[in-house]
């Protein structure tokens, strides 16, 4: 029931996700703000966030006789959502998609499974968003509970024009744009209420009241009849029989039975479940109203406009044509009050359809609101056009959904819906609506997340475009890129995962984040470019690998870990980091035993086949401490043959064209081969 207090909402048009403007209507104009002067020599435009489109705009320079301390452009961004959009706020647009993807995709889980099946047609609807109590009445909210109304609610058949009472009190303020509806009167005369002297003697008092009985919203009649002047104190004793009439009808209003199962706090009438017992208590008040519209106490009302006011609302509990139209104004209303007070009797979709032609021949509309259109629509049994009007008033968020409402009630519908169309690439309308609206979640950074429950639930284009989606995604953020893994992980997208990885550690490592590029590269066992990465290394460090600046890759060998699938060349760099730090222990503390281990790791290192040739010479350079350390020689007479053939074929080597330089000083190998020798000479008089 509306509170007279409220403020009228008109809000006739828009309110959809994505405007949708057919061919046959006329394009809609945005106005572009931009306080520019003339001339503008030049517009670009191109898509920002969401619905909205960045317009850059260029003046001419000005030449210095001419100028005027103009700026030379500006940009503006244009928001292509209707300018008289029921849901205002980017915020309450995401709430609702949010607030239908749990919904949604319990219902896809109860279609793919075979056990429940047969339940399906007995459960309640999963299909009942969370709407916030309090929120203000929008387009789209009103639309989804009628389809929730007729479609779902399969307990509400029995009691359906109640229902439909209830949805008109909740949204007539909606239809108050270009016409009055019964919300609008009332809103209009609460204004004037405090103007009034004799409240009875304004002919808009019983306007109002005989609109709100019209369309059986009881509970503001009885308190308007109660704000009567024969219910003042000075006045009760003197207008006696006035006001006992007045009272007589204001509790006949009251006691108005109602074919449904409960009332809300608050409301009047008296509730029936079971027809039968409805029949008897509607025939039993009918005759009530009856016996007092023939009572002689009407000859001793003195106040005309009470005497009529009543007589009018007598009237239409009594159902007449003539009054009922005059009491309402939009075909809705007129629809409503023959379910009240004409054919309280109706149950489902009883002659529905051609009572809403015939009221709507009664009460014509130039530009019926999309809500009413809707309503046509359903009533009509009519699959194509409720689609339609969905598509066309709403957008894709209410047809993506109401598709679902649809196919469980009528099998024609499903049909029709699951058909595939070669058209369209082979897929079914219900497929096509959940890609359109998956693309318009795509479109924002906050909703695009929400979109793979809708396209995975395509078969036919919905997981090649879902990868497309995730390919999409930019690489260089963290947490996005965790979003993206958890998607892969719950829709088993494996390769997906993997290239994901691949492409951020690509990323990375050719922004200079080189420690996370191979973080990703490992996590997507990439053999193939870790190894480039490892050759990379190769080249960066062999030319300096006695210098500091080997320090700069020690964080990155570490990383590479020596456990990495791929073979040889990382090993080595492992190896080689270990025996760096040995080198250092022993610059450091000048022990036997660190030294001793140093030399040892050594012969690995230059035993080891996985050890590339332009590494020998770097680390024997670096083994110069080693090779002349004082005390007892640390490698043997066969090890520093060894060494010493190592050296000669390096030697050989450094002929042959391609060879990679170092950054050693030009006598390193003169140094290496003098201090071999010397350890050789000293070797072979220790062993002697």
């Amino acid at each position: 029931m509306p509170d007279v207090a409220a403020d009228s909402a008109a809000s006739a048009s828009g309110g959809e996700l994505v405007p949708f403007v057919p061919d046959t209507e006329i394009a809609v104009v945005y106005p572009l703000h931009h306080g520019l002067k003339p001339p503008i020599s030049r517009v670009s435009i191109s898509w920002a966030r969401g619905n909205n489109l960045r317009v850059s705009l260029l003046r001419n320079p000005p030449s210095n006789s001419d100028s005027d301390g103009e700026i030379g452009g500006k940009v503006v961004e244009v928001n292509l959502d209707s300018g008289a959009a029921d849901v205002r706020e980017p915020a309450q647009w995401r709430r609702i998609a949010y607030g239908s993807v749990t919904p949604f995709a319990l219902l896809q889980s109860r279609k793919n499974s075979a056990s429940i099946l047969s339940k399906l047609q007995s459960s309640p609807s999963p299909f009942h968003l969370d709407w916030q109590k309090g929120e203000e009445p929008t387009s789209l909210k009103a639309a989804w509970e009628l389809m929730e109304m007729f479609y779902a609610d399969k307990l509400c058949q029995s009691w359906l024009p109640e229902r439909l009472v209830d949805w008109l009190a909740d949204y007539d303020c909606l239809l108050s744009g270009d016409q009055p509806a019964v919300h609008s009167k009332l809103v209009e005369f609460q204004g004037t209420l405090v103007t009034l002297q004799v409240i009875e003697d304004d002919p808009k008092y019983w306007e109002v009241i005989s609109s709100a009985l019209a369309v059986g919203w009881l509970e503001i009649v009885v308190k308007l009849l109660r704000l009567h002047g024969s219910y003042q104190l000075d006045q009760i004793g003197l207008r006696e029989t006035e006001n006992g009439l007045v009272e007589t009808v204001a509790v006949l209003i009251s006691m108005m039975p109602r074919m449904r199962p409960e009332l809300k706090n608050g409301k009047l009438g008296e509730c029936f479940k079971a027809k039968p017992d409805f029949v008897k208590a509607w025939e039993k008040w009918r005759e009530q109203i009856t016996k007092l519209d023939s009572s002689a106490f009407w000859v001793l009302c003195d106040h005309r406009q009470t005497r009529e006011g009543l007589k009018n609302l007598i009237q239409i509990m009594l159902g007449s044509i003539r009054i009922l139209c005059t009491a309402t104004s939009h075909w809705i209303e007129l629809y409503i009050s023959h379910f009240l007070f004409i054919r309280p009797f109706t149950v489902g979709f009883e002659s529905m359809y051609n009572l809403a032609q015939k009221c709507i021949e009664m009460k014509p509309m130039s530009s019926p609101h999309k809500l009413l259109r809707l309503i046509i629509g359903i009533i009509g049994e009519n699959t194509e056009v409720v689609l339609a009007e969905c598509s066309r008033g709403f957008g894709p968020w209410m047809v993506t959904h109401a598709i679902e409402l649809l196919t469980a009630r009528s099998d024609q519908a499903d049909i029709l819906l699951h058909k595939e169309h070669d058209d369209i690439g082979g897929i079914s309308m219900e497929e096509l609506h959940r890609l359109v609206y998956a693309q318009v979640l795509t479109s924002h950074f906050l909703t695009w997340q929400i979109a793979p429950v809708y396209l995975t639930s395509c078969m036919r284009q919905g997981m090649s475009l879902l990868e497309v989606l995730l390919y999409r995604q930019p690489a260089q953020h963290n947490q996005l890129l965790l979003k993206n893994l958890e998607i892969c992980r719950l829709y088993e997208l494996d390769h997906v995962s993997s290239n994901i990885m691949k492409i951020a550690g690509v990323y990375h490592w050719k922004h200079g984040r080189k420690g996370l590029g191979v973080f990703w590269l490992q996590q997507a066992r990439d053999e193939f470019l870790l190894n480039k990465i490892a050759q990379q290394l190769f080249d960066s460090v062999g030319k300096s690998i006695s210098g500091e600046s080997f320090k700069q890759w020690e964080g990155l060998i570490e990383l590479l870990g020596s456990e990495s699938k791929p073979a040889g060349n990382l090993e080595f760099l492992h190896k080689y980091r270990d025996f760096k730090k040995l080198l250092q222990q022993v610059c450091d503390r000048k022990t036997p035993d660190a030294a001793r281990h140093a030399s040892d790791l050594l012969m690995l290192l230059m035993k080891n086949p996985s050890t590339p040739q332009r590494f020998w010479l770097p680390l024997l350079y670096d083994s110069l401490t080693l090779l002349s350390w004082q005390g007892r020689p640390l490698l043997n007479v066969s090890q520093t043959n060894l060494l010493l053939n190592k050296l000669q074929e390096l030697s050989m080597a450094s002929l042959r064209p391609g060879v990679v330089a170092t950054d050693l000083p030009a006598e390193a190998l003169d140094s290496v081969r003098l201090a071999l020798a010397t350890n050789l000479g000293r070797a072979i008089l220790e062993e002697q």
